[in-house]
């Protein structure tokens, strides 16, 4: 982080804060990149949702720290991750952040716990790195048409805001603290899970110099994750899909990866929606638990 950047304000018991440096090169688009460490044990790698940071997996750490060393990244240009002018966003890129914090950490035998974009990074870094993954867990994949616009009517009108020619650039720019808690609520069944301390810390990333054109270009890479599907047959490692039952992502959605997937096993969590990691982070534990 540069001292400029804002510090986090929310700090998870047990955990320590790193940093994998940029790649050399004058044409490199790779920054450094900052995750989180806790416990011990066998390598787990959580990787966020769209709009967030390592701190949403908050809840759920403290659970599995006992049986794994935890790794939370910060993909990249999100969260405290440096912000490359220029970089992509796109599906490939991300994921290239993902796979430098295991090829450089050298993580074997690791299990990958993605929730929504990280889902879908998850699923596709273990079609690469067949060698390092041992499991993956994929919480509410974000491969479907729509996205966070099927959050509600507000999302909806940010989204298309946001993606405006002209415009977008400006709506980027304009995040306030109401409308991105309503817009968080949307993926969630029990809405009393976002907690303010929460909202607040995503607006003091979202103030950071350069973050508006990084989240326009996340919601612009929506097709490039819709693409990263043809991906998931590739994966040798043993797949689990968890959806909320009120997940954005249709029955039909939901179908169409078990399709892909035909050896997943699948949980559906009863009035659970989309981050699921902040309101059942206990129904991920005991997954992860059970196969320690």
């Amino acid at each position: 982080m540069s001292s400029q950047d804002p510090r986090p304000a929310i700090h998870i018991p047990g955990t320590t804060s790193h940093t994998i440096a940029a790649r050399a090169g004058r044409h490199s688009r790779e920054g450094t990149l900052r995750y989180l460490k806790a416990g011990t044990g066998a390598p787990l790698v959580l990787l966020h949702t769209v709009r967030t940071q390592a701190e949403h997996f908050r809840a759920l750490i403290p659970l599995i720290s006992d049986q794994y060393t935890v790794y939370a990244l910060d993909l990249p240009g999100m969260g405290y991750s440096e912000i490359v002018p220029g970089a992509s966003y796109d599906e490939p890129a991300m994921r290239a952040g993902v796979k430098r914090l295991l090829t450089e950490l050298d993580l074997d035998d690791v299990t990958l716990v993605g929730e929504s974009m990280g889902a879908v990074l998850a699923l596709t870094a273990a079609a690469d790195l067949p060698e390092r993954v041992r499991r993956v867990i994929a919480v509410n994949t974000y491969d479907f048409r729509g996205g966070i616009a099927r959050s509600g009517l507000l999302a909806r009108v940010v989204v298309s805001g946001v993606l405006a020619p002209g415009v977008g650039p400006v709506v980027a720019g304009v995040e306030p603290k109401p409308a991105l808690r309503k817009i968080l609520q949307g993926g969630l069944g029990d809405k009393t899970a976002l907690h303010e301390d929460y909202v607040d810390e995503l607006l003091r990333v979202g103030a950071r110099p350069g973050y508006p054109a990084v989240a326009r270009a996340v919601y612009q890479a929506l097709p490039s994750l819709i693409a990263a599907r043809s991906r998931y047959r590739e994966v040798k490692a043993p797949v689990h899909l968890v959806y909320g039952e009120k997940d954005w992502s249709r029955p039909s959605d939901r179908e169409a990866n078990k399709r892909l997937l035909p050896a997943a096993g699948f949980t559906q969590v009863p009035e659970a929606g989309h981050f699921i990691a902040l309101e059942r982070p206990d129904v991920l534990a005991d997954l992860l638990n059970a196969v320690a």
